[in-house]
């Protein structure tokens, strides 16, 4: 799944460090998913989206998850 954190993150200067402070998560998951590699839970996504002071759409990119049902 295509995200945002990046660059949300590289907006406040953060580094991964700072934001996995934030987020009580790991810097490794915060690297994951920020690669795609890893998607964050439900609760996580929420928490981002209050931190960012956004909402989970505009941090969270499901075209893949479309591509893939065939639309």
């Amino acid at each position: 799944m295509k995200n945002r954190i990046r660059v949300l993150r590289a907006e406040r200067d953060w580094s991964q460090a700072d934001l996995a402070l934030r987020l009580e998560v790991s810097r490794q998951s915060v690297n994951a998913i920020e690669t795609g590699k890893f998607d964050p839970s439900l609760p996580l996504a929420f928490k981002l989206a209050r931190l960012f002071e956004t909402t989970i759409e505009a941090i969270f990119d499901d075209e893949i998850a479309e591509d893939n049902r065939g639309l």
